[in-house]
């Protein structure tokens, strides 16, 4: 497990040197001043080399300290990820673990049988969720070709996201509204589902009781494709939301979070739309509580197809 420090100690001693050098520089500027003014040349060289000597030791000594700060930062959040993929893998684990040592030691009715094999398959899709979220982190490297690019119809791929995560949490298919205009988006189509299955899963993980996500989609007379999509939750605080899109960044802490997750999520969404040169936004829900992300994509109208030729080169 990684060790958790604290950002006290490396800002405050970096601050202290930083004043310290500041504090030599101004006085070695003044006694060299002074030698100068007395007419001795000597002085003068000293001066430059001195000021340069000690203005490349300051600009050392801040870019250390950046650094510093960087490095705890990412140790804080590899521990937060490291304590967040423990709990994903234990919890189903130990679930399942228990309900085959009932099924083994105890003879059970059929209702309670359906509702083992029930909680087993959701514990089962638990641990897929979490592989395939490593899985799509590992491969963000590699650009695809030309020859995996498709015109993918991106109001399907919106429905089917819905229609799974609605599934998955067994909720009613109206806590997702959807108003989407059709429109084509060349990429690869498992890249669309990634990040659109995301959000859409998030909206409902983390939305109210009982959740309502609205999806809305528009192709803007620029040719960018526009997706909304809302929930009704606590939101997101304004100085949380650019941390939120780094690798193993989930808000809270991970030991007393209720919902699951390896905040590797919208680092992913993120990647991967800048990658088909887009852009993700994040804003309070205007219609209500809630968290609204808006997803900029280049996109064609359905009958746009002759464009996508040039459109597919562009991403490839």
């Amino acid at each position: 497990m990684f060790e958790r420090r604290s950002l006290k100690l490396p800002i405050t001693l970096g601050v202290l040197m930083i004043v310290a050098l500041v504090a030599l520089i101004v006085g070695w500027i003044i006694m060299s001043l002074m030698g100068a003014l007395e007419g001795r040349p000597v002085y003068i060289t000293m001066l430059a080399v001195g000021t340069a000597f000690l203005v490349f030791i300051l600009v050392g000594v801040v870019m250390y300290l950046i650094l510093s700060i960087k490095a705890i930062k990412l140790n804080r959040r590899q521990s937060n990820f490291m304590d967040s993929v423990t709990h994903e893998l234990k919890s189903p684990i130990a679930s399942l673990k228990l309900y085959l040592q009932t099924f083994n030691r105890r003879n059970v009715t059929e209702e309670q049988r359906e509702s083992f094999l029930r909680y087993m398959l959701e514990d089962v899709e638990r641990l897929d969720e979490l592989i395939n979220h490593l899985l799509d982190a590992a491969r963000l490297e590699r650009i695809p070709e030309e020859s995996e690019l498709e015109h993918v119809a991106i109001e399907r791929v919106l429905g089917e996201c819905a229609e799974a995560v609605c599934l998955r949490y067994q909720i009613s298919p109206d806590s997702i509204t959807s108003d989407v205009e059709p429109g084509v988006i060349v990429a690869r189509r498992v890249d669309l589902v990634i990040i659109f299955r995301n959000r859409v899963d998030n909206a409902v993980k983390y939305g109210g009781e009982p959740p309502e996500v609205i999806v809305e989609a528009r192709l803007r007379s620029d040719g960018m494709y526009v997706t909304s999509i809302r929930d009704n939750g606590s939101g997101i605080p304004i100085n949380q939301r650019r941390k939120i899109f780094g690798r193993f960044t989930r808000l809270g802490d991970e030991l007393e979070r209720q919902t699951p997750g390896t905040g590797l999520g919208l680092y992913i969404v993120r990647t991967l739309v800048k990658r088909m040169k887009g852009r993700v936004r994040v804003a309070d829900r205007k219609d209500g509580p809630g968290t609204e992300f808006i997803i900029y994509l280049p996109g064609l109208p359905p009958d746009g197809q002759q464009q996508a030729t040039k459109l597919k080169a562009d991403v490839a």
